[in-house]
């Protein structure tokens, strides 16, 4: 074995793809304090510390409010498995990739599922659900994707929830890559199960997932005729250890609380609403700068384009990879491909949390005209910064 093992030494990447975004320096700073043991006093604290911003960023009065040890794929498989039984109905809405997985993991749990679906690049409209929870009375459970990850789909929850609830399910979302950086008003809307995760919009590292369940949610999991499939997402049990009880469950990633702690703390103090806006004002200008240029945006309708993630579809002629590969070479930009239905025709830009930065857009624009012109692409040098620069001076 050898021992020349060299010292880590990571790039600093700009991170403007689906994720994970740029660290807040505040959250990597939480990060260095000393790791304390899950029976400390302080440690006890700090699950407190947690759980009032999380109410805040869901807006939700929810009690059973919690952050899960692990990343946004495992928050899934929290809102699925602890409210999804054998035997159970399940609606699935699926119009991109994570809508696939989240039928996946229903079927996984004995369940009947039902996929109501749509275009990858369209929203589910809520009369395609409302047929299909008529054809299948006592379904239990709806799940729909709120900002897809995969096509850049921004889907309109409230009707969707008003009709899951007339029908006797609950509603489950997916608000992964929307928490903190658009509009989602958990209580308002009635959602009852949603949840998330840290490496998106909250910017910091990936490793924990938070999740909300409305008190019918947790109505339906008491409820339940066998234990949830997962010992380490049953909530059951998660309750029991961030609530009053302090009911040892397992040993937690003390550095990722102190993680999400500051990125609570810096989503909270910027305000939700100015924070929201930030991210659709560079999102707009993303937009501008990349139809300037020539480019085409896969969501055609703005109300249904999610500000933190937007696809745009590669031109004829152009290989998608080698403008990847030169915005990474050239200007340590990182932007990420299209997969599943999408694989080389689109790519996906993240501006999420940190990295929702007006730098971060002309940037990228500037980038993104060298390396297209390149490749004999025609387009007006310059237009895509100009014509960001005047919505961002205007806005």
């Amino acid at each position: 074995m050898s021992t020349d093992f060299p010292e880590l030494n990571p790039p600093a990447r700009i991170l403007l793809g689906p994720g994970p975004s740029n660290v807040h320096p505040r959250v990597y700073r939480a990060m260095m304090a000393p790791v304390i043991g899950y029976l400390d006093p302080q440690f006890l604290q700090l699950l407190d510390d947690t759980q009032s911003p999380l109410r805040a960023v869901f807006r939700t009065e929810n009690d059973l409010t919690i952050p899960i040890s692990g990343t946004g794929t495992l928050g899934m498989e929290a809102a699925v498995y602890n409210v999804v039984e054998p035997g159970d109905t399940v609606v699935v809405c699926v119009n991109g990739f994570f809508g696939t997985r989240i039928a996946d993991m229903a079927g996984r749990c004995g369940a009947k599922v039902v996929s109501v679906k749509a275009e990858w690049g369209s929203v589910i409209e809520p009369e395609p659900v409302e047929a299909a929870l008529r054809a299948n009375p006592g379904t239990k459970v709806v799940c729909i994707v709120h900002a897809e990850t995969s096509t850049g789909i921004l889907q309109p929850l409230e009707e969707i929830a008003r009709i899951a609830h007339e029908h006797g399910a609950l509603l489950l979302v997916d608000a992964v890559t929307s928490l903190t950086g658009c509009e989602l008003r958990a209580d308002e809307w009635g959602l009852d199960v949603v949840y998330s995760a840290t490496q998106k919009c909250l910017s910091a590292p990936p490793g924990m997932a938070p999740v909300t369940f409305s008190p019918q949610a947790a109505d339906v999991i008491n409820a339940r005729r066998v234990p949830c499939a997962s010992f380490y997402v049953d909530v059951t049990m998660l309750r029991a250890y961030y609530g009053e009880a302090r009911r040892y469950h397992h040993t937690p990633p003390m550095t990722m609380l102190y993680a999400l702690r500051e990125a609570l703390r810096i989503a909270v103090e910027e305000g939700l609403e100015p924070r929201i806006l930030r991210h659709r004002r560079h999102a707009e200008a993303l937009w501008a700068g990349a139809e300037a240029i020539g480019l085409t945006l896969h969501v055609a309708r703005p109300e249904h384009r999610a500000p933190p993630i937007t696809t745009v579809r590669v031109p004829d002629g152009i290989d998608e990879m080698i403008v990847r590969q030169g915005l990474l070479a050239e200007h340590n930009i990182e932007i990420g491909a299209g997969f599943g239905e999408l694989q080389g025709k689109v790519w996906r830009i993240g501006l999420m949390g940190y990295a929702s930065t007006a730098q971060n857009v002309l940037a990228l624009l500037h980038a993104l005209e060298t390396q297209l012109s390149r490749q004999g692409f025609r387009l007006d040098k310059g237009a895509g910064v100009a014509a960001a620069s005047r919505l961002l001076n205007t806005a």
